[in-house]
């Protein structure tokens, strides 16, 4: 077992004994990442620590493991999570705003996830239809069960944690849409949108959803600006990030046209691709490269065939590139040169017929593609992990 960053110090006996293990264990290509986990189980299973750290190891793993099962057979499928209130009741307009975006993305042929609880959950699910909903329900002792949307569907997910239901909720989809709702919302709102201004998630489109005339995401715009924003804690492009509107028809506008032209990112050593349906023209290029190179360390953004690593692992070769030396700090800019880029003249004029989930993208290209190139990259420059 050759050893990786990160991984525990094991006696040489227990290394032997892991590695006699995953030889016969039938895990193919993964064989790699089984060793690194069971190397982990072990080290786990040998610290003087409580036996609680084990438990909640132990039942974090087994409620990934279903969700992934889960969502496997869907990965061509791209998905949209509904967040929003457990409290919000049938006769709201909210609920019917809710169902209504639902059901109008689904007509495009996308799959709903929500938390399979009631509220806007059940709103998103009764939108979608069984067919194309997921629910990934967590375990209250003061809340009803999944709701009857999606009750007793093998495509519902029962979890005792919230950390490892919020990863399903985020992992799996390509767009996200908030409806108004209190601290767990709020909570999974201010999350997502780290995530994404940190570039530890891909990016994604996330619309704010209100009803005409009401003052929920107004007034929490006014406050992000006026007051995060306005101290330096945020930058005032992180803005970028979120769409707000009351009209169903820009919600699923903005999904959709987020993936017009922008197919997906990866890293290869220090520059980041961007895969587009469309290649810019010689002027779009140049007018890019005057309008965003403020995100740019080095160089230029240029037009590139796959390079090697994509090539090796047979990454989308068929779709034109860009190649950025990203600054990794801008990602409301980023986002802001991704809308650039769906709006291109030379961009396609119809929306792309769904043909793959973000799953199935970062499956192709080897998993979490910008951090596993950006961590491989680092370590043979003998660099700080990124």
């Amino acid at each position: 077992m050759p050893w990786r960053p990160g991984r525990p110090p094991l006696a040489p006996d227990v290394v032997e004994q892991i590695d006699a293990l995953v030889d016969g264990l039938p895990v193919g290509r993964n064989r790699d990442l089984v060793q690194d986990m069971l190397a982990d189980v072990v080290a786990l299973g040998q610290q003087d620590g409580d036996r609680l750290d084990l438990k909640i190891a132990s039942a974090a793993l087994a409620e990934m493991r279903m969700a992934f099962a889960v969502f496997g057979p869907y990965r061509e499928v791209p998905k949209v999570t509904i967040f929003g209130s457990a409290r919000t009741h049938p006769d709201d307009p909210l609920y019917a705003q809710t169902r209504d975006f639902a059901a109008a993305l689904t007509a495009h042929g996308w799959m709903v996830i929500t938390g399979a609880g009631p509220g806007i959950m059940a709103a998103g699910l009764e939108g979608a239809g069984r067919d194309m909903s997921f629910g990934i329900n967590i375990r209250l002792p003061m809340e009803q069960g999944p709701n009857l949307f999606i009750a007793d569907d093998p495509k519902l997910v029962e979890m005792k944690y919230f950390f490892t239901r919020k990863l399903m909720l985020l992992k799996e989809s390509d767009g996200f849409v908030v409806l108004p709702g209190g601290f767990g919302t709020l909570d999974e709102t201010f999350e997502l949108l780290t995530l994404l201004q940190t570039g530890k998630a891909e990016p994604a489109p996330i619309v704010l959803l209100e009803v005409p005339d009401g003052s929920y995401w107004r007034s929490w715009e006014h406050f992000v600006r006026s007051e995060i924003a306005r101290r330096g804690l945020i930058d005032e492009e992180d803005c970028a990030l979120f769409r707000i509107t009351d009209d169903v028809e820009v919600a699923v506008d903005e999904i959709l046209g987020f993936y017009r032209n922008y197919h997906s990112r990866r890293y290869v050593g220090d520059r980041l691709v961007i895969r587009l349906r469309a290649a810019p023209t010689h002027h779009e290029l140049e007018l890019l490269n005057d309008q965003f190179a403020d995100i740019l360390r080095q160089g230029h953004i240029t037009r590139s065939g796959p390079l090697p690593a994509e090539i090796s692992g047979h990454d989308h070769l068929d779709l034109p590139r860009l190649t950025l030396r990203f600054d990794r700090l801008h990602h409301g800019r980023l986002r802001s040169f991704i809308d650039a880029l769906n709006h291109l003249p030379s961009a396609p004029s119809e929306l792309p017929t769904p043909s793959e989930g973000r799953a199935r993208r970062e499956e192709v290209a080897g998993g979490a593609p910008m951090e596993a190139d950006a961590r491989a990259a680092a370590h043979a420059a003998g660099e700080p992990e990124p």
